[in-house]
């Protein structure tokens, strides 16, 4: 698969740098380049931008509110030389934010990110990133940080779904696993037997169900509610269940 991309900065240096990033990485196609959101306004409507390398502090329009004005279908990966926008980055659904200077590493790493959703959400064709379930086994294996890394499924207490990824948190671990997927692959990958879904944008292990709370079950200081959509279900699981 090819990404036609582009890149906007009002740096010289850092465009270049950008340019020379994106010529040495095969899987993507460099269809524009220019130093200010303004002039790439102007020139990219109607055009089909896969992804879009944008620096955000620039004058007369930053990057963060151009990314507004652009097609849902572009995915942006910010680079900036302030961390301080990292939050307001991701706000705006960035798919990644580079920290400049700017390593290939880092660089590659965000490219890839983008090459995995579009194979995800582009081609519909399942990838290595999907979950993978063996027949029979009571663990997955999922694809987070460029890595395979199994998941005992008795450890999931629930998943959380974002806009492109999911979160799922374990037992015992301070941070979740993040993985580029669907919640409905990663429901469709998780026995009914063991989860139910309760949300739109959370999947909980029923096994892991201890406390709940004026209709919302209690994960520690988390509070996950029960969408009204899944009210019934949720209620036949209590009723059946050992949590009264």
């Amino acid at each position: 698969m090819t990404l036609d991309c582009i890149i906007v900065d009002d740096e010289p240096l850092a465009l270049e740098l950008m340019e020379s990033y994106v010529k040495r990485t095969p899987f993507l196609n460099l269809v524009g380049k220019y130093s200010s959101a303004v002039q790439a306004m102007g020139d990219i409507a109607g055009k089909n931008i896969d992804v879009m390398f944008l620096d955000i502090q620039m004058p007369e329009l930053n990057g963060l509110e151009f990314s507004k004005t652009v097609d849902r279908h572009t995915k942006i990966i910010f680079t900036t030389a302030f961390g301080q926008y990292a939050i307001d980055g991701y706000k705006v659904n960035a798919l990644d934010y580079l920290l400049k200077p700017v390593s290939y590493v880092d660089f590659l790493r965000a490219a890839n990110k983008a090459a995995e959703w579009f194979e995800v959400y582009k081609t519909g064709e399942p990838s290595i990133q999907q979950p993978v379930l063996q027949s029979n086994r009571d663990y997955i294996f999922v694809k987070s940080d460029y890595k395979l890394v199994r998941v005992d499924l008795k450890d999931i207490l629930y998943v959380e779904g974002l806009k492109d990824y999911v979160k799922i948190y374990i037992e015992g671990q301070p941070k979740p696993i993040i993985s580029l997927m669907t919640m409905k692959a990663m429901e469709e990958m998780l026995p009914t037997e063991k989860f139910l879904r309760i949300h739109r944008s959370f999947i909980v292990n029923k096994e892991q169900i201890k406390v709940v709370d004026r209709g919302r079950i209690v994960f520690g200081k988390e509070y996950i509610p029960v969408g009204d959509n899944y009210k019934q279900a949720f209620q036949a699981f209590i009723d059946g269940g050992t949590v009264k």
